[in-house]
């Protein structure tokens, strides 16, 4: 076998490889609910936080306990074993991704999706003529 058929055959290999990493990192979107019946199966939830509930650092144990509302409309406590993350007040969506226990869904990863700076409002006119 020639140089380089070796070569090509490890190129699939690794493209193979590459591919099925991917699919088996993807995450499955849920609400509380479903994750909870799956308690300890990582899971994403995607949700707001409700503003009006307690937020809660702990930094004896580096511990931040909010409460989330999914998109269904499910309400409830979420631990995330950070320090509140910067402007989290603010996000208009939370993507969550954790596991869900029999008290709480505890969330390893948040990302959030905050307002726009540039909207509507502050468009700047243009008043050349």
């Amino acid at each position: 076998m020639k140089k380089t058929h070796i070569a090509i055959i490890i190129l699939i290999a690794v493209g193979i490889a590459a591919i099925m990493s991917t699919f088996t990192d993807a995450s499955t979107y849920v609400s509380f609910p479903l994750a909870e019946k799956n308690e300890g199966k990582q899971f994403t939830v995607i949700g707001y936080l409700d503003k009006e509930g307690d937020m809660i650092y702990t930094p004896e144990r580096n511990q931040f306990t909010f409460t989330a509302i999914d998109k269904e409309g499910n309400e409830r406590k979420v631990i995330y074993f950070q320090p509140k993350p910067q402007d989290f007040e603010k996000s208009e969506e939370i993507t969550m991704k954790g596991f869900a226990t029999d008290s709480a869904f505890v969330a390893e990863q948040i990302l959030m999706k905050c307002p726009s700076k540039y909207n509507e409002t502050n468009d700047v006119e243009n008043t050349y003529e």
